[in-house]
């Protein structure tokens, strides 16, 4: 029998685990260089800041964990094209570019996890070489809420390998972004994500939770 929409819409939000105190808001790479005007843009990167918002509201409202990671590139990274890499400079170390958005609302408190530090060594998942593991350990955490930039690259690493480890993943479609170097891209990020056992949701799915505070 095929599902009408409201029952289809009822569907998906019941399979959504809602937040409780073993869950964190991960927020991944919401970094200048990321958005608009930035050296390595995400087409609309931007657009995720005020969905970001209302996240990090409700979670901080609740009290449960918030942490965001940040690239955090070395002058001579190799994943820069000076290097022979595919990229243009972007988040080093210290510049604004590194920085985060200056419209994201994180409070005090909010663990940050920088990455990709190694020179000779790329690395798109926030789990690579950093202590992201162990933070989340620390906040008790078993289910993630992540949102972030970009869908086809970081995103999708950061989630591929928290359900790797073990956690429940809830991704947020409307707080990511994806580059699209090849049309699709995004859209095959998803869908790996959700092949391997994450959620895929919008936050209209899970009712009035963002406006909640």
């Amino acid at each position: 029998m095929k599902l009408t929409k409201s029952q289809s819409e009822r569907k998906n939000r019941a399979a959504v685990p809602p937040p409780d105190r073993k869950t964190v808001l991960l927020l991944v790479h919401l970094q200048n260089d990321f958005c608009p005007g930035g050296a390595l843009p995400v087409p609309e990167g931007d657009h995720v800041i005020p969905v970001a918002n209302d996240w990090i509201r409700f979670f901080a409202a609740q009290g449960y964990g918030i942490v965001a990671t940040r690239d955090w590139h070395p002058p001579d990274h190799c994943s820069f094209q000076q290097q022979g890499g595919p990229w243009p400079p972007h988040c080093v170390q210290g510049s604004l570019g590194s920085q985060f958005h200056p419209d994201l609302k994180m409070p005090p408190g909010t663990l940050i996890v920088s990455g990709a530090t190694n020179p000779k060594k790329e690395a798109y998942s926030g789990f690579d070489g950093t202590t992201l593991d162990e933070r989340l350990e620390d906040l008790g955490a078993q289910t993630l809420y992540v949102l972030g930039l970009a869908t086809d690259y970081c995103v999708k690493q950061t989630v591929l390998d928290a359900c790797r480890l073990g956690f429940r993943v809830v991704v947020l479609s409307d707080g990511v972004r994806g580059i699209d170097v090849e049309p699709g891209d995004a859209e095959r990020a998803l869908k790996a994500m959700q092949e391997a056992g994450a959620i895929v949701a919008h936050s209209a799915d899970l009712g009035g939770l963002t406006h909640l505070t």
